[in-house]
């Protein structure tokens, strides 16, 4: 009987074998439930499952992020604590990275007053270092530190953001190769900034910009102000969304052309016809929830479909709870009663550059200028679908 046990098994194995080695569509079909970093280590084992991986891949366009909160338990910040578990878990090799944290944890200043005694900076080089070599070579990586974070938490998009203007936390979106899009970084400082430069960062001369994510750093510096200008005033005349804010700094992709200290701004472009966006500024006069939630509600007429969309929540330092009369989380809840199934992310800084630009079915937006992008007192809320 045992000898019978053992040959039945040995048969069920060489089955499974055989269908594991020879029949793609099961090994493709059983290669989506395992997580990216794991699928590229199974790649390796043979052609059959490279290919299959290789497809898999390609199908994985869905946007995902990790966020992070509360007081780290190691040197480093939550965020990169967090990653280094939450991006073993992730189902898409990503191409492009935007991460925010809050600038007081990663430098450590405040943690240095509070306790009393020196401690080492988790704004450091290898700190930097780690964070690229959690992603793949070729992924870009764009890193910024501000005063305050807002999120949504891993998991689901219908969890409901947070607003964080204290204490430790940050967020990583990534976005993988999709059809239909492309996504680049640029940095400029007074160094590197020319008409060629904007138009290599796909700025200027491109009719297919639809959308730039811009932070402006060091902002206070002399000389900060008609920088920004000579990068806005190109970008007004396009016909492309302008979305961002003004930040304490950034630390990926690491500075080849400034020096520490100097001014500049970073940012991402995105261009390809699956892109849309739309945003809506909540100026001094909304001060309640009504009125946030009312002026947020006008970006329904964009029509912007809820797959691959992200919404985007750039505001001043001086609006939140106490603007609100200490109420706290006032525009996020508005923004996820009105979009309850799109995630937020963004940050609260010392300007807020955007307007009212809602894109109609021809792409055609509404006129604005330079002066008019910039702002203080504000929230520049913001859809941004990605295909």
């Amino acid at each position: 009987m045992g000898e019978n046990q053992d040959y039945t098994v040995s048969l069920q194995d060489s089955k499974a074998a055989y269908v594991l080695s020879n029949v793609a569509e099961v090994v493709e079909r059983i290669l989506t439930f395992v997580p990216t970093k794991s699928l590229l280590r199974i790649a390796s084992v043979c052609r059959l499952w490279r290919n299959c991986a290789r497809r898999v891949l390609r199908t994985q366009q869905e946007l995902t992020w990790v966020s992070a909160c509360g007081p780290s338990n190691t040197d480093a910040h939550v965020l990169c604590s967090n990653l280094a578990d939450d991006v073993e878990k992730v189902f898409l090799l990503p191409k492009t990275v935007l991460a925010m944290v809050d600038c007081e944890a990663f430098n450590a200043q405040g943690y240095c007053y509070r306790q009393g005694k020196a401690k080492k900076s988790r704004h450091s080089i290898d700190t930097v270092e780690e964070l690229n070599l959690l992603f793949p070579k070729g992924c870009d990586i764009m890193g910024i530190a501000t005063p305050g974070i807002v999120l949504t938490p891993s998991g689901s998009c219908s969890s409901p953001p947070q607003e964080y203007q204290e204490g430790e936390a940050g967020f990583a979106i990534m976005f993988p190769t999709i059809e239909g899009v492309h996504i680049k970084p640029f940095h400029f400082c007074k160094k590197s900034i020319s008409t060629t430069a904007l138009k290599e960062a796909g700025l200027v001369d491109n009719p297919e910009l639809r959308v730039v994510l811009i932070f402006f750093y060091e902002a206070y510096k002399s000389g900060g102000g008609r920088f920004l200008s000579q990068i806005l005033e190109p970008l007004a005349k396009s016909k492309a969304l302008i979305a961002g804010g003004l930040v304490e700094s950034f630390f990926s992709p690491t500075r080849h052309c400034c020096s520490q200290g100097a001014y500049g701004v970073v940012g991402l472009a995105l261009s390809g016809p699956k892109v849309q966006g739309a945003s809506v500024l909540l100026d001094q006069d909304v001060s309640n929830s009504k009125a946030a939630e009312a002026t947020i509600g006008r970006l329904k007429a964009a029509k912007i479909p809820e797959r691959n969309t992200l919404g985007f929540m750039f505001a001043c330092v001086g609006r939140g709870q106490n603007y609100y009369n200490n109420q706290t989380n006032v525009e996020a809840d508005a923004f996820h009663k009105v979009f309850p199934n799109t995630p937020l992310f963004g940050l609260f800084g010392n300007g807020e550059i955007g307007c009212d630009r809602i894109i109609k079915d021809d792409y055609t937006l509404c006129d604005t200028d330079t002066d008019s992008l910039q702002h203080e007192y504000t929230t520049v809320m913001t859809l941004v679908h990605l295909g």
